[in-house]
């Protein structure tokens, strides 16, 4: 007898890739802002 799948199981895998790539993108989004405003602060100082 084959073993139903475990679709419960699968979908918690996919959410956790799905949010892993969320907070990835955020970070990578905070860090450009952040260097933008570093290198667009000296022009605003002079």
């Amino acid at each position: 007898m084959a073993r139903k799948p475990n679709y419960g199981y699968e979908k918690r895998q996919k959410e956790l890739v799905k949010k892993a790539k969320k907070e990835e993108k955020q970070k990578r989004k905070q860090e450009s802002g952040s260097q933008q405003r570093s290198q667009d602060s000296p022009e605003q100082d002079q």
